[in-house]
């Protein structure tokens, strides 16, 4: 069976998912055949495994920083938050139904078989697995039924690194206050801390970091520096939505609905120098982009109609109605139709009917069974102002409640309006290159301008960014005994 570590934090958002990331590509760079796993992930961002299987998009970053495909045993649990008190549940990469949050609390520890099982499996595929957990194991409201993080480091034997963030401040009482607030086998399993986000000179540290070692009777593993590499983010605690809003030589504004999911979608545009990739939330916000996009939600019908009641979906049709390119992925594309029919209530939204956008034709009909699959083809029938994209090649993945019509055409749209259900689909290089293309012609500028970039490439140099940051703010030599267990 594979030995293993498990990267607990003292909150959300303390960096454990990117820092599993970057040890992940350490391992593998090492030489190790090493997987990603967190039993239970709470995100809207979801991948759709080749086999059909819905997962988190954590692991799947993960998963390629270990230079391995994602599967679904790597994340046995995703919720998708449908509502303030309930989420979607996913088990073993299917939908088991909406739950009240009190409900699956009440059921969660009988996923436990579900959860060993993934674990197991990858055990005898691998030689090291890399845990996250999620949240904070010191919630000591939730400790009793805790499944993803100190219960099941218990479960699967795990020693843990402890991981707090500096840059939000407050770290010292982040990380003691954690330890303190565990039992005593629970703190038996903590094998370093790591004060993660640093920006600065580590010597200022040095006599809080002696202090909380004997407070913590735990070395200090590392001191992670704050880390620009360029890989996607989980959720919308997201830096990307507090970017500037600075205006480039084309400019892109992605409507920020509450709900809103896989806004990596866009992620491929961010990265060409002179493109602005802007998400909003007002009208004052918006002002004239080039382009528009509707992104995916966990509640379509919701989000439309705060959209309609913040005055976004006025301003986003007299936009259209001047020949701004709008373009709707999934949720986004559901919007833009004329009709949204939900007679089940799969949505929860309180309605089973509401009119769309209307800048598309046809109605989106809810069903229970949701679409999950991976599609790869070339576009074709496309017409107006993306009509040069005919003849590309795509490839993404669906994960999707409603039905759409004539869902099988990749892109649906008309003169300036278009949607798709694929996520992804901006990810071929020629179809974002080809996007842009057009709008810098109607702008009558050159695409040489913009700056374009090798797209896997690019990827890949980002986790090996990651990991020489990684590798620099850890003490490797511990970790590699905590995994070995020798500490």
């Amino acid at each position: 069976m594979a030995k293993n570590i498990m990267i607990q934090g003292t909150m959300s958002n303390a960096g454990k998912s990117l820092l599993a990331a970057g040890l992940c590509r350490i391992l593998k760079q090492d030489g190790y055949k090493v997987a990603p796993f967190k039993s239970q992930n709470m995100a809207l961002n979801s991948f759709i495994t080749k086999d059909g299987k819905e997962m988190g998009r954590a692991q799947v970053v993960q998963a390629e920083a270990a230079g391995i495909e994602p599967d679904v045993r790597m994340n046995p649990i995703l919720l998708k938050p449908t509502t303030d008190v309930g989420s979607q549940v996913i088990v073993n990469g299917q939908v088991q139904g909406n739950m009240a949050a009190k409900e699956y609390f009440r059921k969660k520890k009988d996923y436990i078989p579900d959860v060993l099982r993934a674990y197991d499996s990858l055990a005898e595929e691998y030689d090291i697995i890399v845990i996250e957990g999620a949240g904070s194991p010191a919630e000591i409201n939730l400790k009793s039924d805790d499944i993803v993080n100190m219960g099941l480091a218990k479960l699967v034997d795990a020693p843990v690194l402890l991981v707090g963030d500096i840059d939000r401040g407050g770290v010292f009482a982040q990380l003691y206050g954690t330890v303190a607030l565990l039992e005593e086998d629970e703190r038996a399993r903590i094998k370093g801390v790591v004060v993660n986000k640093f920006r600065g000179d580590r010597a200022i540290l040095a006599p809080g970091l002696q202090q909380l070692e004997a407070l913590c009777g735990v070395p200090v593993a590392g001191v992670v520096p704050y880390t620009h590499a360029d890989i996607d983010d989980e959720d919308s605690l997201t830096e990307r939505f507090a970017a500037g809003g600075q205006r480039k030589l084309i400019d892109i504004a992605v409507l920020r609905v509450p709900r809103i999911s896989n806004f990596t979608d866009f992620s491929p545009f961010e990265r060409y120098e002179n493109v602005s990739l802007r998400y909003v939330t007002k009208v004052a916000e918006l002002q004239e982009p080039d382009m528009i996009l509707l992104p995916g939600t966990k509640s379509t019908i919701a989000d439309l109609l705060w959209l309609r009641q913040s005055g976004l979906e006025a301003a986003v049709k007299k936009a259209a109605a001047k020949g701004t390119l709008v373009f709707g992925i999934c949720g986004g594309y559901q919007m833009l139709g004329a009709t949204i029919l939900d007679p089940q209530r799969v949505e929860a939204a309180g309605t089973d009917r509401i009119d769309g956008m209307c800048l598309l034709d046809g109605e989106t009909v809810f069903l229970e069974e949701k679409v999950q699959a991976q599609t790869r083809g070339v576009l074709q029938g496309i017409e107006g102002s993306l009509s040069g994209l005919n003849g590309l090649s795509y490839e993404g993945y669906e994960i999707h409640m409603g039905r759409s019509g004539e869902t099988a055409a990749p892109v649906i749209g008309k003169g300036n309006v278009y949607g798709s259900y694929i996520h992804g689909i901006f990810d071929a290089p020629a179809i974002c290159d080809g996007i842009l293309k057009g709008l810098c012609e109607k702008k009558d500028i050159p695409f040489e301008s913009l700056g374009t970039f090798d797209a896997a490439g690019y990827k890949d140099r980002q986790y090996d960014i990651l990991a020489d940051a990684v590798r620099a703010g850890l003490d490797m030599e511990l970790v590699y005994r905590i995994i070995n267990r020798q500490v």
